[in-house]
């Protein structure tokens, strides 16, 4: 009994010294911990020490409905050193930043389709290749026929605070030729084709199904003898079986159908007709999880990886029912996708590497 009472009056002194050490040095503890973190991140990039090959990274893995734990739906593909981004959705700029990725490396943007969640974080990102990553000419973005709308779009919303930034920081600091970003329009079709062939890095893309949205489409990288294949929406294609087989790695959308109709059915109960209706539209167009683990064994991909996340997964407890049935469907190894994940696939092996970058 005298050595609990001893225990307890020892943590009692402890949290009071801790209490008042925070009182009283609360300040010189802040700035302390400030400047470590400034020291600890600032300057740094996490891909340094990546391996030559392909690694993907997921920036963001959300999709329309709100997820505290995940931003909209970007991946990137870094090859050697290069640095490849795929659709650019709300906070994906920023959390690209967070992850302490090179905006300096950043060569181009592929935008899959052009839903609103798709590119509604692309003035960012553009923003950002120029004012962090100091570009000398606007950022190329690639994608099917409308791209060039979309780009246009951007750029003229952005016009006045590029003439704002310029006359605050001078031309020297921010190149006015590196503002804004560059449409590369190409015409998708049916049967997959070449879009991006440069220094060993050759994308391909293909015409997917997420109608009535058109076009929209898949990509394929492929870069020293490694590939990921990322799917954009769409529903279960056998164009996109074609485009991923044999890949290393194929990233696929996902919508649980079975938690969807849950949510559509609640809404319904509560009077919300209008979003239940909304709710009940979306089943049509997207793919399942046991339906992206079919894709992923039809073609043979050696791992499926799941992103864009419909409907939210905001905790892990969630997703074996989320993934119910897709163990049946194929026997490779099954990724929840979540941001900060990044997959290293190195030109001199066969392996794939998962690790986090936050």
């Amino acid at each position: 009994m005298r050595v609990l009472k001893i225990i307890l009056i020892a943590a009692t002194v402890l949290v009071l010294a801790v209490i008042g050490a925070r009182t009283l040095f609360g300040v010189q503890i802040g700035e302390f911990a400030f400047k470590a973190a400034v020291k600890s991140t600032l300057g740094q990039n996490a891909l340094a020490d990546a391996p030559d090959g392909l690694t993907v990274v997921l920036v963001g893995t959300g999709s329309p409905l709100p997820d505290p734990g995940r931003v909209g739906p970007m991946t990137v593909v870094v090859a050697g050193d290069r640095v490849f981004i795929v659709d650019a959705g709300a906070g994906s700029g920023r959390r690209f930043g967070e992850l302490r990725l090179p905006w300096t490396n950043v060569e181009a943007v592929f935008l899959t389709h052009f839903h609103s969640d798709h590119i509604d974080g692309l003035g960012e990102v553009m923003l950002q290749h120029w004012a962090a990553g100091g570009a000398q000419a606007p950022l190329p973005i690639h994608g099917p026929d409308g791209v060039g709308q979309i780009v246009a779009g951007f750029d003229a919303a952005y016009a006045l605070d590029s003439a704002y930034r310029i006359a605050h920081h001078g031309a020297d600091v921010l190149s006015p030729s590196g503002q804004g970003a560059d449409a590369v329009p190409f015409t998708p079709a049916s049967t997959a084709r070449k879009v991006y062939d440069r220094d060993g890095l050759s994308v391909t893309a293909v015409s997917v199904d997420h109608d009535p949205i058109e076009p929209a489409v898949a990509y394929r990288f492929d870069y020293k003898g490694r590939s990921v294949t990322i799917s954009g929406d769409t529903v279960k294609d056998p164009r996109l079986v074609a485009l991923a087989r044999d890949t290393d790695i194929l990233v696929h959308e996902a919508l649980n159908a079975d938690m969807v109709s849950q949510i559509r059915d609640q809404l319904n109960a509560n009077g919300q007709a209008r979003l239940a209706a909304i709710m009940n539209d979306i089943l049509d167009y997207h793919t399942t999880p046991v339906e992206g683990a079919e894709v992923a064994s039809e073609a043979g991909a050696r791992m499926l990886v799941f992103s864009h996340f419909v409907p939210a997964v905001p905790s892990r407890l969630l997703y074996p029912a989320f993934l119910k049935g897709t163990d049946d469907a194929y026997d490779g190894p099954i990724i929840m996708g979540e941001d900060g994940m990044a997959f290293e696939l190195s030109a001199s092996s066969e392996n794939i590497v998962r690790k986090r970058l936050d």
